[in-house]
């Protein structure tokens, strides 16, 4: 006889009552808010440095492409020496990887942190712009 684990039952029970129901649309307008919250300082902070973001219709991360030449992994300990971290895209890529991609999250912060560390980002990538 197999005995349900903690996480089982707490499983169970969330999917019999009505938690994600409610939940749900709660989640869903906190995401967007924060979404608005990182595509506003991006459009803000990143003007002039050649960078490109996408507009996500939803989820959790947001897509942005660093100038031609530069490399999002060797960016990447110079933000996080500021307090920034992101994941760089060319994991995700299953062939030819593109160095420039990084993906960021927007659902871990709030809006006050989301501004602040898209500025620093923005400060890192004019930092090291290829010349």
């Amino acid at each position: 006889m197999h005995t349900p684990t903690f996480n089982q039952r707490l499983v169970a029970e969330v999917l019999q009552g009505d938690f994600l129901a409610r939940h749900v649309p709660t989640i869903r307008a906190l995401y967007k808010q924060q979404c608005q919250a990182m595509l506003g300082a991006l459009a803000q902070e990143m003007n002039g440095l050649g960078v490109r973001w996408n507009r996500p219709l939803g989820g959790m991360f947001l897509w942005l492409q660093l100038p031609q030449g530069m490399d999002a992994a060797a960016l990447l300990p110079h933000a996080v020496a500021r307090g920034v971290a992101f994941v760089p895209g060319a994991a995700f890529f299953a062939a030819n990887p593109v160095q420039e991609n990084l993906r960021l999250s927007f659902t871990t912060a709030d809006e006050t942190q989301i501004r602040a560390g898209i500025a620093v980002l923005a400060q890192v990538i004019q930092d090291h712009l290829p010349c």
